[in-house]
């Protein structure tokens, strides 16, 4: 049996007990727009609930799989009194993905950039191409990190990596992800896909209760530690978009300047 939606810039499409999320906005370096976020968390509780989804899979582009936020539209967005409220969709989005009792799969090929990368610490699989690169610029952009990354990737890369990773903002390649345990593989991009799709597909295979009751005995006793962080951190994130760095970053990305930042 096999269903699709196609919504543009997010396709859902169901196979074989595989439900897979494509980012289709390649034209915009797969950047997330709200009503994408709104897409993808629909889609996630759909999932949820439905017998005949078993393991949801992300996938990109085999040049890229997301450049983060929509920048235009996130300013659109924050331009609005309390349009980044915990109820704002990319919240919504991360409170699902990290509650999700299913197995989550990723295919990442190219630029993952913010919740293009904090979103992984929520699968369960990661594969990436070679030309995978990650990078977690929020301090760049005047605000804090998001999805609890703060609390998640320093228990995966240690402390120090992590503070390097999120107070510089750098990027790091596929084969870093991998020695520090964010990537379960690195493969050729035209093989990325493929390779998570077919474990994706030995998942489903497996009992399904077997599938959520291990994971939920894995993540279980930090579930609300989670939550809590992913709400804490959204709570500081829409209060320093109110603030001159984030405006004076946000304003230079648009202006295709580098930000100052000297009097923050």
């Amino acid at each position: 049996m096999s269903n699709t939606q196609d919504s543009q810039d997010i396709l859902v499409h169901t196979e074989e007990g595989v439900c897979t999320i494509t980012f289709n906005r390649a034209a915009k370096k797969n950047s997330f727009t709200e009503a994408m976020y709104t897409q993808m968390a629909d889609a996630l509780v759909s999932a949820k609930t439905d017998a005949g989804v078993r393991v949801v899979v992300f996938q990109g582009d085999i040049a890229i799989f997301s450049a983060g936020n929509d920048i235009a539209d996130f300013l659109k967005q924050t331009s609005t009194p309390g349009a980044m409220g915990a109820d704002a969709p990319v919240w919504r989005f991360l409170q699902e993905v990290s509650a999700f009792p299913k197995p989550l799969v990723a295919a990442v090929c190219g630029p993952a950039v913010g919740i293009g990368t904090t979103l992984l610490l929520h699968c369960d699989l990661v594969y990436a191409g070679d030309n995978a690169a990650f990078s977690l610029p929020f301090i760049n952009l005047g605000v804090c990190p998001e999805a609890a990354s703060s609390l998640l990737l320093p228990q995966m890369l240690g402390y120090h990596r992590a503070a390097e990773a999120l107070l510089l903002g750098e990027p790091f390649m596929a084969e870093a992800a991998l020695e520090v345990g964010l990537v379960n593989r690195v493969v050729p991009p035209n093989e990325c896909n493929g390779v998570a799709q077919a474990q994706a597909k030995k998942l489903a295979r497996k009992p399904l209760s077997s599938l959520i009751e291990t994971k939920r005995l894995m993540k279980g006793g930090q579930a609300k530690a989670v939550s809590e962080r992913i709400a804490e951190e959204g709570a500081v994130f829409a209060r320093m978009l109110r603030e001159p760095a984030a405006k004076e970053a946000l304003t230079s990305f648009m202006e295709k300047r580098h930000p100052d930042f000297s009097k923050y």
